[in-house]
């Protein structure tokens, strides 16, 4: 996957917005403005792209253990973010895909009702 993959399909779901709000080069993408994904663009420059995802705890080992790509979110809460290494060899862009809706998923779970109400309603 490329980054423009990667955000137009962070993009292309409900309520989502991207920001840099650490830096220039690190893109966060919210929904209803609770980051669920973010990645560092210079990961990218450098050819081992990578992106922090949120997660299940229980789904997080689980993943850990299954994928050589997939580790403890890094600089994050090591049991709710996963850092996803993209194009490796066992991480798949439908893997990768999947996460992604995981992450967007369980924030808009953790919505209060009337945040969902207004997803619901874009």
């Amino acid at each position: 996957m490329h980054i423009e993959q990667v955000r137009d399909f962070c993009m292309a779901k409900k309520g989502v917005t991207e920001h840099f709000p650490f830096d220039d080069v690190t893109l966060v993408f919210k929904v209803m403005n609770k980051m669920f994904a973010l990645t560092g663009l210079k990961s990218w420059e450098e050819g081992e792209p990578k992106i922090n995802l949120k997660c299940d705890p229980d789904k997080a080992q689980e993943l850990r253990a299954a994928y050589e790509g997939v580790n403890p979110g890094w600089h994050m809460n090591k049991r709710l973010w996963n850092t996803v290494t993209i194009n490796t060899i066992d991480v798949s862009e439908e893997v990768i895909k999947e996460l992604i809706n995981h992450s967007y998923d369980l924030v808009v779970k953790g919505l209060t009702k009337k945040l969902q109400a207004e997803l619901k309603n874009l």
